[in-house]
């Protein structure tokens, strides 16, 4: 499959969920020449992402149009979501595209009608599961890794795979009481759909969970936090972590390990679309053609977020012994499931019993960093 040798990859870029948005303004530099987007020309970019995270990205687009007036707006993915759909909820500028790390809030969005039809300059570069209808496109493909403190955990013990964890559990039930760490499905969106879409993977999952009920699990809304205890010790392995932030950490904390499991390794993405209310889109056309570029894609690699673009090879993100492990999760309806309340109630009711009682829940609202 053209994607899975494509997805080299890491991540996070992204995560920010802030219950203020803030704008930033990237001002075009002295004597650089019009673009073909037109003198003046505007580009509204709202997204979940922090300013710091994108600032040479945006950056170099705009020495390549250094007429586009660019303006990027960081607000958190419900915000995002109901600027959308109601435009007189919020005073923000309206975006003239929308680029988001809530997979199933875009692709709702796309579904119910939102987003305006773009055929990329970049599609065949671009694999099959990352585009939705020419209306979705992901932009990033960021592996989900277990970290782990690689000063205090025993090499014998680093989990290779997802039995190695559930089975060190169970062999030293007293080393790792109350030191394993995740997300929180309930308040963390994305923690939501990693584990929703490991039990889609496999039902050996259900008895994962049942391990960490066993092991006093903490549950956690922001990454930052859990790379924060992992590197004092007070936790020892975290699973599920978005892994850019784990390699951006790793770079300047010896203490951080990461594993990208053997069995298998999801990939989650930032998908971005131009709305239908777009004020800009010649511009907005401009910006999603080189999000998807091979520069674009280079930028995100360096902050260690996981390029999409098809031949960009894995070096330096995931071991090349863990490639064919990658499963990527699919930009398309599917991502609608559990924003039916039923089902998403019905799948966190079968989660309670297996950790209840065990658990401590740190902190309110997901953010990832």
């Amino acid at each position: 499959m053209k994607a899975t040798k494509a997805l080299v990859l890491c991540v996070g870029i992204l995560l920010a969920w802030p219950a203020m948005s803030e704008q930033a303004q990237v001002s075009p530099p002295d004597g650089q020449a019009s673009t073909s987007a037109g003198a003046r020309e505007q580009l509204n970019i709202v997204s979940t992402t922090q300013d710091a995270d994108v600032a040479d990205l945006l950056a170099d687009f705009r020495a390549r149009h250094p007429d586009i007036e660019i303006v990027h707006t960081k607000i958190n993915s419900n915000d995002i979501y109901n600027q959308i759909v109601d435009p007189s909820s919020s005073s923000a500028a309206p975006g003239d595209i929308i680029w988001s790390s809530a997979m199933d809030l875009q692709i709702k969005l796309v579904n119910d009608g939102y987003a305006q039809t773009y055929v990329s300059k970049e599609i065949a570069h671009i694999p099959d599961w990352a585009i939705w209808k020419n209306e979705a496109y992901a932009i990033t493909a960021e592996p989900i890794v277990i970290v782990y403190n690689k000063k205090l955990v025993a090499e014998s013990d680093v989990p290779r795979t997802r039995a190695d964890l559930k089975s060190l559990l169970s062999r030293k039930p007293d080393t790792y009481r109350g030191k394993i760490a995740s997300y929180d499905p309930e308040q963390s969106g994305t923690g939501f759909l990693f584990i929703t879409r490991d039990a889609q993977i496999t039902r050996t999952t259900w008895d994962m969970i049942r391990a960490f009920g066993g092991a006093g699990i903490k549950l956690y809304s922001t990454t930052g936090t859990v790379l924060d205890r992992i590197s004092s010790g007070e936790h020892l392995i975290a699973y599920n972590m978005i892994g850019s932030y784990a390699i951006e950490r790793a770079k300047e904390d010896a203490s951080i390990g990461i594993v990208f499991p053997a069995d298998y390794i999801t990939l989650m993405s930032r998908i971005a679309f131009i709305p239908v209310t777009a004020r800009h889109p010649e511009s907005a056309k401009l910006f999603l053609d080189y999000l998807l570029s091979e520069r674009g894609q280079k930028f995100l690699l360096g902050r260690s977020v996981g390029p999409v673009r098809l031949g960009l090879g894995a070096d330096g993100v995931i071991p090349a012994d863990r490639i064919d492990a990658v499963k990527p999760i699919h930009i398309g309806p599917e991502l609608l499931t559990y924003l039916d309340q039923s089902k998403r109630a019905s799948f966190l009711k079968r989660v309670a019993p297996r950790i209840a009682g065990s658990i401590e829940i740190q902190g309110l609202g997901f953010q990832t960093k």
